[in-house]
């Protein structure tokens, strides 16, 4: 229990099962939340919680005194906000505060959390030499975390961070609280809410799995590589017929072209920004789905040992969860 591996962003998604996991095997975890975070995440779990804010330098590096291990998996993950340059800002800011926080501290190795927002798909599923730039990105969410990559590796290249970045596809299964986009997809289908479709693709797999892809690049990866940790491909088509089957419903049938949807999406950002309350449908969602989100992960199964379990497994699981918890009422 002398190893100490710090986890941002354990109140999420991602991050709760990268905790649990670290838990699992052993090490002392500490996990940094902010002071209005939920803890429902990280109940039960054998960990301790410090408070801090990952933007914030001199937070950072107290949270990090003694630590071992950093696993810098907080990220601002929203699609849209009222002023979409905060969602960048956010990002950038907590990478970079959260890297030169270690740096001070002597952190043996860091696993920082990108994602394959910040890679380009093409006709083929792409691997992680699919670079987006600042101008091919589309939308905050990933142009946020384009540059923040782009800042974990310069500092890896003139700083000496002992940095491996993983770049999780679309994760699925139980804890979603927030939920993420995928995971609002999932509950309008089991509901009954989501009647069509547009033809999209992209690629999921299980949170713990993702979780154990962290782990691995902590003993395995190359300081300063990206290694995808990915699923299967699956088209939207599927994944709602799946959880229709899952759930006893009809699977939607309609395919709708994209064109007609934008004037929707944008009185949806019109309404959003009164209430304040996130769309479910948005212009920089439609523009994404134009690309069939497909990655391989042959490079961390090569490199790193990672597999993955069917995604239907994540699908279950995730159906369970949020009908466990009255997400589905």
């Amino acid at each position: 229990m002398s190893d100490i591996a710090l986890v941002t962003g354990a109140s999420g998604f991602v991050g709760s099962a990268v905790a649990r996991a670290l838990v699992a095997r052993g090490l002392h975890v500490r996990v940094l939340m902010r002071p209005s975070a939920s803890r429902a995440n990280i109940r039960g779990v054998h960990c301790d919680p410090v408070v801090g804010d990952m933007r914030d330098e001199d937070s950072m590096t107290a949270a990090l005194k003694g630590a071992r291990y950093l696993f810098h998996v907080a990220a601002d993950y929203r699609l849209w906000a009222r002023d979409p340059s905060e969602i960048e800002r956010n990002n950038f800011t907590g990478a970079r505060a959260t890297m030169r926080a270690a740096l001070k501290n002597g952190v043996e190795r860091v696993v920082y959390t990108s994602s394959v927002a910040a890679l380009k798909p093409g006709q083929v599923a792409a691997d992680e030499s699919s670079r987006h730039t600042p101008q091919s990105v589309i939308g905050a969410y990933k142009r946020s975390k384009l540059v923040a990559e782009r800042e974990v590796e310069r500092m890896v290249r003139e700083e000496g961070l002992p940095a491996v970045i993983v770049a999780p596809s679309t994760p699925i299964g139980p804890r979603d609280i927030k939920p993420t986009p995928t995971g609002r997809v999932i509950v309008e289908a089991a509901t009954g809410r989501m009647p069509a479709f547009v033809d999209t693709g992209l690629n999921l797999v299980h949170v713990d799995d993702v979780a154990e892809g962290h782990l691995l690049a902590l003993d395995k990866g190359r300081i300063g590589e990206n290694y995808i940790l990915g699923g299967a491909d699956v088209a939207l088509e599927t994944m709602l017929g799946d959880i229709a089957f899952f759930t006893g419903r009809r699977a939607p049938t309609i395919k709708l072209p994209r064109g007609p949807l934008f004037p929707l999406a944008w009185a949806a950002e019109a309404v959003a920004k009164v209430t304040g309350k996130e769309p479910f449908l948005t212009a920089d969602a439609l523009r994404m789905s134009r690309y069939r989100m497909f990655f391989s992960s042959e490079k961390a199964k090569r490199e790193l040992g990672y597999t993955a379990r069917p995604y239907k497994e994540g699908l279950k699981d995730a159906l369970g969860w949020f009908g466990d918890n009255g997400y589905l009422q």
